[in-house]
């Protein structure tokens, strides 16, 4: 951030220039210990703190721009530093191309779709911005003859885009560095999560509850030498423990690999990951439940992170697998749990989203659970509130797993199922401080072995777990606050609401099997 080593700003200088209010600079510099330190005006001075703005810009790269404060003109994902380093007067330096594609997705979008859906226009958006970023041979050949970008993405001629002035709008500007192209692919996929909610239930992973995710994962990356997802999205689990490992110093993986149930989710991740900087990233077909294979080899990999599909039912013909080490399963949730399981390493350490409902539901769930907790597999269970995804209010867990001990150690478990708020009428984001918080109680507990927190964290042995019958809601351990005589239990509210919920996912599930059929049929024939 050397451009601006010399200038020097104040807090109303930076609330102007990254468009808040000025409380919330102090509040910055008041809960977080990292942000840049006041330049020294020497002993007695009543001159206003002054800050270096290179240091501030820094900092606030790393703090995004939550959606609801979004100007009409951002997309998702953009920072508080792009919003100040535009006004401290870089704009002209940096983010040229990222304002191009910000105004086609925007602004142009109507102009240049033709007869594609939104949902399909970003689809070709964020193809050219990975061929412009990467691929400089490639994108030649699209600015020789734009129509040959019908080669490489599945679009009908029917649908009368203007490809020369897209590929020339992006032929205007630079090829873009790797930040820049990295954080405009990262945008136009937030972009789209937003614009299609039946595509981002299948695709996507709140950015939250990634960065929750990763951070947590990657407080084991001096280990890690083989990260995977066996259920791969859009990447971005895998990409947030890249940059979760880049923020730490530590190094990055040596092998990043993944699977991914269809076409276009094995498309994203791979072009997600190159411009994260992975060459050659190993992504390969992959499948709705473990079971319906192909499998990845045992023990194969040091850390696990992924986001499978929840509450899905077995086929009854669904012969017995051999990592199924605690028992037949005829649940999807578990037939996931114990495949992460089987496939770290002896000191592997996965973090995998469930559905709420695998943490309380009975009969062999029951005692799957059970054999798990006697088994030493279950660091951590994290409540999240509920809200947080486009399509489903199902509250959902973060299980963090490692490899058998052999033996039943504590629990942690972390009650956020109140966090939150609300970013729109129906959908709830953790804050910046919430994921703060949340990694903070991991990482007390795994690298100390601090765990009571009050109202957030707790941990919990064998002896009290198997009171409540091997029930790893965390609602049922870390107490919020003393129950009124007669009011009901959270954990049980939870449970029922959680179950109407796995119900409405399941019909949903099925909804969206057949528009999916639909869709792929009335492509195949140009509609």
């Amino acid at each position: 951030m050397g451009d601006f080593a010399d200038v020097l700003v104040s807090r109303s200088d930076i609330a102007r220039m990254a468009g808040v209010r000025r409380p919330a600079v102090t509040n910055w510099q008041r809960r977080h210990s990292d942000f840049p330190a006041p330049v020294d005006a020497g002993q007695g001075s009543t001159e206003p703190d002054a800050f270096r703005a290179g240091d501030v810009l820094e900092w606030l790269s790393g703090r995004t721009v939550p959606s609801n404060a979004l100007r009409p003109e951002e997309l998702p994902g953009v920072t508080y530093g792009d919003r100040f380093r535009a006004a401290i007067g870089g704009g002209d330096r940096a983010g040229g191309f990222r304002h191009a594609v910000e105004r086609l997705a925007r602004q142009e979008a109507d102009a240049l779709r033709g007869r594609l859906n939104t949902v399909e226009f970003l689809y070709l958006l964020l193809h050219l911005v990975y061929v412009r970023s990467r691929q400089q041979q490639r994108w030649s050949s699209y600015v020789a003859d734009p129509v040959t970008v019908l080669q490489d993405v599945d679009l009908p001629r029917a649908a009368e885009v203007p490809l020369d002035r897209l590929v020339g709008a992006l032929n205007g500007s630079p090829p873009p560095p790797q930040d820049e192209g990295r954080e405009t692919f990262d945008g136009l996929l937030a972009l789209l999560q937003d614009f299609d909610a039946r595509t981002a239930a299948e695709f996507f992973t709140p950015a939250s509850v990634s960065r929750v995710m990763a951070r947590a994962l990657a407080t084991h990356s001096a280990s890690v030498r083989r990260l995977h997802d066996p259920f791969c999205r859009t990447g971005e689990l895998l990409t947030g423990y890249l940059d979760a490992v880049a923020v730490r110093g530590a190094r990055a993986p040596q092998e990043v690999s993944g699977r991914a149930a269809y076409e276009r989710a094995l498309q994203l991740t791979r072009m997600n990951l190159v411009l994260r900087g992975v060459e050659r990233p190993d992504v390969q077909p992959g499948f709705w439940t473990p079971s319906s294979g192909p499998a990845d080899p045992p023990a194969a990999f040091d850390a696990v992170i992924t986001n499978p599909p929840f509450a899905l039912r077995l086929d009854p013909s669904v012969a017995p697998q051999d990592y199924w080490r605690y028992g037949v399963s005829r649940s999807g949730d578990f037939d996931w749990l114990q495949y992460v399981v089987t496939r770290l390493t002896e000191a592997g350490r996965a973090a995998v989203l469930m559905g709420a409902g695998a943490g309380f539901r009975g009969g062999f769930e029951g005692k799957a659970r059970a054999r798990m907790v006697q088994d030493g597999v279950v660091t951590c269970v994290m409540a999240l509130p509920p809200g947080l995804f486009a399509r489903t209010s199902i509250p959902t867990q973060i299980w963090f797993l490692r490899a058998p001990r052999g033996r039943a150690e504590p629990i942690l478990f972390v009650d956020g199922g109140a966090l939150g708020s609300m970013a729109s009428r129906t959908r709830r984001v953790l804050t910046d401080d919430n994921v703060d918080d949340l990694v903070r109680a991991y990482e007390s507990w795994t690298s100390r072995g601090v765990a009571d927190q009050p109202g957030l964290a707790r941990a919990a042995g064998l002896e009290e777990i198997e009171q409540h019958d091997f029930r790893l809601d965390p609602a049922l351990y870390v107490k919020r606050d003393t129950l009124l005589d007669g009011s009901a239990d959270p954990a049980e509210t939870r449970g029922r609401l959680a179950r109407l919920a796995e119900e409405l996912e399941r019909l949903r599930e099925q909804a969206d099997n057949v528009d999916r059929l639909a869709r792929e049929r009335l492509r195949r024939y140009g509609l």
